[in-house]
């Protein structure tokens, strides 16, 4: 019945009255000791702060830099979709699920190194100048998505 709805017990637990008398337990400096920096109101310092020595972030060396808006294409050389038969439109996501590619990044680019022997369409987001003559010398077909 709803009206007999309870929380589990331990569920739920009355916050700590802090600063309410020396017989609460937490009376007096409220948890917070006697002096110093952290017994004071607004006291405590910033993260990462190591009392005035040259923190660890600040003396560690800064090395590279990543470019946020950059895409990162799954690469796949040609002699990879031999695995696949003849007449086939290959995706991204037949790769993954093939196998050959671990997971779908920004998108495909397919490079020429190696044979096909298929003639299969291959949809990708950017293909090798290689990778263009060889797919239609092997009679299959380069199908470019934006």
């Amino acid at each position: 019945m709803l009206n007999n709805l309870k929380p589990t017990e331990g569920a739920r637990r009355e916050s700590k009255r802090r600063c309410r008398g020396l017989g609460s337990g937490l009376g007096k400096n409220g948890g917070s000791g006697n002096k110093g920096q952290n017994s004071r109101t607004g006291g405590g310092v910033r993260l990462g702060f190591e009392g005035g020595q040259l923190p660890l972030f600040r003396a560690l060396p800064k090395r590279g830099f990543k470019h946020f808006g950059r895409k990162e294409y799954a690469i796949v050389n040609l002699d990879a979709f031999n695995k696949f038969e003849d007449g086939k439109e290959v995706t991204l996501t037949d790769l993954v699920e093939a196998g050959l590619v671990n997971k779908e990044l920004d998108g495909l680019k397919v490079l020429g190194n190696g044979e096909l022997t298929k003639k299969v369409t291959i949809v990708a987001n950017k293909f090798s100048k290689s990778a263009l003559e060889k797919i239609e010398n092997a009679g299959g077909k380069a199908q470019i998505i934006e």
